[in-house]
């Protein structure tokens, strides 16, 4: 180590050391980062940031700049580690500086660096694309030879370099990546996965079947009317003659104010307070449904199916609803179709909504199929049962306790331990 010449030979194979470890960890690095949080970085003015999403947008010319810089420090430090090698063991040293340099080089200019980059890319990519992107200048024209010969091969093997398509996340992709955020608070995530789930729900799947509408019938007594009309519960009640399938306007309570508190309340007079209806076909997606009730001014639709039988009836909250969750935490407020018990258990009726049971009580109970409780358990059953049973079904135990015109009217149902 006396000659001044090996120092300076060893000082340059460190040197080269050090070179191939900066573009060993920016290739990793670069390849690394969120595209999505580059762009962000981007948006806000982040030099760096700027830099490196210019780099990406032509992958192929960054990875030659890259490759070309790795291997000539590679190449070129193996070459000064077999000169090293043989001033100090003779011969011997062209079978020892291989294996010299494959374990230096391995651990400090590949596992080493990559191993950093990938853990901290931003904190590595974004400082190394301001030196990237002035290497690529400076080594276009080796670049654009590289580029040139590697995508004319990619052609002949049926790869166009131009046809490739930037990743787009799909709306399942975009849920799992908003499921997974850990930086967003349980209230805000919640609402927009629900958003991210309007177009796999429709409308049928949270109306208020036509079984459950309140309404007025315009045949009853004015004297009944009113009643209804001073303890309705609902702002919009559905008009109908005798029967729902007759409905013949929408009512809106605060239209009813000047009726109710004078002498001159009519049928006729409600009748021409009423809204015209608004129709809405029960396979309609709520994403669809909520932009319609949007262009149509509306808030609530009758749900009809293919032959135009009314079927339901929905609101703009129901559909708000599957957002941002229920308006009140009141679990007997919410829905008088669920009664908790002091054991545990839950009296449920019948005809409730299997999606409301599962969003309320956090349960997980098929929702393919049947939309009501009572369906769920004939469907299961595959008959109407005769007497009061108990089965297992989607994690619960659902016992039967009333049956009324071959239906289901009221079942008690409670959680099996650890099932969810």
């Amino acid at each position: 180590m006396d000659d001044p010449s090996l120092g300076l030979l060893l000082w340059s194979a460190i040197l080269l050391l050090f070179i191939s470890a900066y573009f060993s960890g920016s290739e990793t690095a670069m390849m690394a980062l969120n595209r999505y949080r580059l762009k962000h970085l981007s948006n806000e003015g982040h030099g760096g940031a700027k830099r490196a999403a210019k780099l990406l947008e032509r992958p192929d010319k960054l990875l030659s700049v890259i490759l070309i810089g790795n291997n000539l420090a590679n190449f070129s430090a193996a070459s000064l580690a077999t000169i090293i090698a043989l001033e100090l063991w003779g011969e011997n040293g062209v079978a020892i500086a291989p294996i010299i340099c494959t374990i230096v080089f391995l651990i400090f200019a590949e596992v080493g660096p990559k191993t950093i980059s990938a853990a901290y890319p931003e904190k590595v990519a974004l400082p190394s694309a301001y030196i990237l992107l002035v290497l690529m200048k400076l080594m276009f024209p080796l670049v654009w030879l590289v580029n040139g010969l590697t995508n004319g091969l990619l052609k002949l093997a049926g790869i166009n370099q131009e046809d490739v398509i930037e990743d787009e996340l799909s709306p399942e992709e975009l849920r799992t990546v908003v499921d997974e955020g850990t930086n967003i608070s349980a209230h805000p995530q919640n609402m927009m996965l629900g958003v991210l789930d309007l177009a796999k729900v429709s409308v049928e799947d949270i109306m208020v079947p036509k079984a459950d509408i309140y309404g007025i019938d315009i045949e009853d007594t004015l004297d009944d009317i009113i009643a209804q009309l001073r303890s309705s519960q609902h702002t919009r009640i559905p008009i109908f003659k005798g029967d729902i399938e007759k409905v013949i306007g929408i009512l809106h309570l605060r239209n009813t104010a000047k009726f109710l508190t004078g002498e001159n309340l009519t049928k006729a007079a409600i009748l021409n307070a009423s809204d015209e209806l608004y129709f809405v076909p029960e396979n309609t997606p709520l994403q669809t449904q909520l932009v319609n009730f949007q262009k149509q001014k509306q808030r609530i639709g009758l749900v009809v199916d293919e032959y135009g039988d009314i079927q339901g009836i929905v609101t703009i909250e129901d559909i708000l609803e599957e957002i941002v969750g229920e308006f009140t935490t009141d679990l007997a407020t919410i829905n008088i179709d669920i009664h908790p018990q002091d054991d545990g258990s839950y009296l449920i009726d019948g005809g409730a909504n299997i999606r409301l049971i599962n969003r309320q009580l956090g349960w997980q109970l098929p929702l393919n199929g049947p939309k009501t409780l009572s369906g769920l358990i004939i469907e299961w059953l595959e008959t109407i049962p005769e007497s009061n049973i108990c089965i297992t079904l989607g994690g619960c135990r659902i016992e039967i306790v009333q049956i009324q015109d071959n239906m289901i009217r009221v079942a008690k149902v409670w959680p099996i331990p650890d099932a969810f």
